[in-house]
């Protein structure tokens, strides 16, 4: 069981480039989707967001690779809270092939907290701020299609 929040994707053939490995620019939409549902598990989600007029914007997206992620691959993404500010906060991303755990890519996220209605930097609710510090723990989403148990 992983010490961080972990969400299992299927590579898809449609992610794929010429090469047959998955094309660089998919790597942040699987960011995009690991960090949306951890914030799904630990606030509710977008939406849960959106009801208490906050929204959150990425201001900073690092990539670094160490592998090929390739077609019906499982890769596992593991997501960390590094650090939040008053207005902004930080995922820590690990993507390794499932279940070697061979490492394919880290990924450094940043987010700004801002209100819904004027786009305007915002400070991090308390309530938010303990439950994205509790973090995940633990908790694994499967969204790969595989067999969890018979």
């Amino acid at each position: 069981m992983p010490d961080t929040f972990r969400f299992l994707l299927r590579v898809r053939y449609s992610e794929c480039d010429a090469q047959k490995v998955v094309f660089n620019a998919r790597y942040a939409d699987y960011v995009d989707h690991a960090v949306t549902e951890f914030q799904r598990y630990i606030v509710g989600g977008y939406n849960a967001l959106v009801e208490r007029n906050l929204e959150n914007q990425v201001v900073k997206l690092l990539i670094e690779w160490q592998s090929a992620a390739r077609f019906d691959d499982v890769l596992a993404i593991d997501v960390a809270v590094r650090h939040i500010g008053n207005t902004s906060y930080i995922f820590d991303v690990v993507m390794s092939d499932y279940p070697s755990e061979r490492p394919v890519a880290t990924a450094e996220v940043v987010y700004v907290l801002v209100s819904a209605d004027k786009l305007e930097k915002t400070q991090v609710p308390d309530d938010m701020r303990a439950s994205m510090l509790q973090g995940a723990a633990g908790v694994v989403v499967d969204q790969s299609g595989g067999i969890v148990s018979a």
